[in-house]
């Protein structure tokens, strides 16, 4: 690779140094928070059969 390619341009290759690994993660960011809304959120918790809240539920004074 020639030398005077990576050598300082102007601003131009700091500027790609720096915006290449940033457009990259903002990528990555972007298909994970796409492919996890298409997943779904959890599956909605009910009852069970004898009425009495699931144990993961809040807890509200009566």
């Amino acid at each position: 690779m020639n030398a005077s390619l990576i050598a300082h341009q102007g601003g131009w290759d700091e500027f790609l140094f720096a915006a290449g690994p940033i457009a990259l993660i903002a990528w990555l960011l972007w298909l994970a928070n796409k492919r996890a809304k298409s997943l779904g959120g959890p599956p909605a918790v009910e009852p069970d059969s004898t009425g009495d809240a699931p144990l993961n539920s809040p807890v509200t004074p009566d």
